[in-house]
């Protein structure tokens, strides 16, 4: 099998199971809902209530899912080719709890002006991706030193975020599944909220995939192809912290989904990023989809924050990571 043929196969199947994903989360839940109800909800024939439950409760919520995965695994696609290392997510170097520190003062402190959440994420996003770049710099930011004072800096907010829920405890209720990564009650609000990050976002990481290829190079070989390296790099930092940013600003410390998603497409379609970028994109969606589905139908009528689901997959695929890269 050559090499396009195996792709080929990979981005039909890639598709076929979004698709496929999509049509089982709107069916399932509380309130199953039958192939044929299905049909008649999307030709218009049904109007009443089951519409009600598909169109304004699962649909957008199974949208600003798959938006929020495909915002993370670009995320996670650009770091990891930018660092040269597959342990970088958003979430492990710190980015996400930069967004998610900021995320959480506007939403305890200043509930009025929620809507300025994701712009107030990709702030703090920014702030803490700066802060990562400075500690690490040393003749040139190494990417083993970035991944470290990365960890440094989550475990240090994350002790930020602690200190503010006990402090105003009396109104952190409505973020403490946000705080574990959660997609219940998610709105068409929410699918506004996230939508203009992601067009750019995607646009600008399908752009990027020839790029990412010339940096794989080596940095003496960019510079000598005309590539202004630096500059690149800092572009492609910002549009990962954006994507990631945007997630965070929706579901919250969804975790790992940045972390395994590139890695798998990568072991089934090489490391081509022009490849990559787009098929992590269909990859990451569909699993933050399938998690939820999950997530509300395990133990329904009871549900359970998609991060709980995320955590359970990635936390393995990580420590197998990290122990195959020591081997190495």
């Amino acid at each position: 099998m050559t090499e396009n043929t195996k792709r080929t196969i990979t981005t039909a199947a890639g598709l076929t199971l979004l698709v496929a994903g999509f049509t089982y989360s709107v069916m399932s839940g509380t309130v199953n809902i039958a192939f044929d109800d299905f049909v008649r909800v999307f030709s218009g024939v049904e109007t009443g209530g089951l519409y009600h439950v598909v169109m304004n409760i699962r649909i957008p919520r199974i949208i600003v899912g798959g938006l929020v995965g495909i915002n993370l695994a670009l995320s996670g696609a650009i770091l990891q080719s930018i660092l040269k290392n597959p342990l970088a997510d958003p979430g492990i170097i710190g980015i996400s709890s930069g967004a998610g520190l900021s995320a959480m003062f506007v939403m305890i402190l200043y509930p009025a002006v929620s809507h300025l959440v994701p712009f107030a994420a990709f702030l703090g996003a920014m702030g803490t991706a700066a802060l990562i770049y400075m500690l690490a710099y040393e003749n040139g930011a190494h990417p083993l030193r970035l991944i470290l004072a990365g960890v440094a800096i989550s475990a240090f907010l994350g002790a930020f975020m602690t200190a503010l829920m006990v402090l105003q405890s009396d109104k952190v209720q409505g973020t403490l599944s946000w705080m574990a990564g959660a997609l219940n009650g998610r709105s068409w609000n929410h699918v506004q909220m996230i939508l203009p990050y992601s067009v750019i976002g995607v646009l600008g990481a399908f752009v990027c995939g020839k790029y990412l290829n010339i940096l794989a190079l080596g940095d003496d070989v960019a510079k000598g192809l005309g590539m202004s390296v630096e500059k690149s790099k800092l572009f492609m930092v910002i549009l990962a912290t954006m994507l990631a940013a945007s997630a965070v600003s929706v579901a919250g410390m969804l975790g790992f989904v940045g972390l395994i998603i590139p890695h798998i497409t990568r072991l089934m379609v090489g490391s081509d990023n022009r490849i990559l970028i787009p098929l992590s994109a269909v990859f990451g969606a569909l699993t933050v989809i399938i998690a939820d589905t999950v997530a509300r139908t395990l133990f329904s009528p009871y549900e359970l924050p998609v991060g709980v689901i995320m955590a359970f997959a990635g936390a393995p695929f990580f420590l197998y990571l990290l122990n195959r890269r020591v081997r190495k």
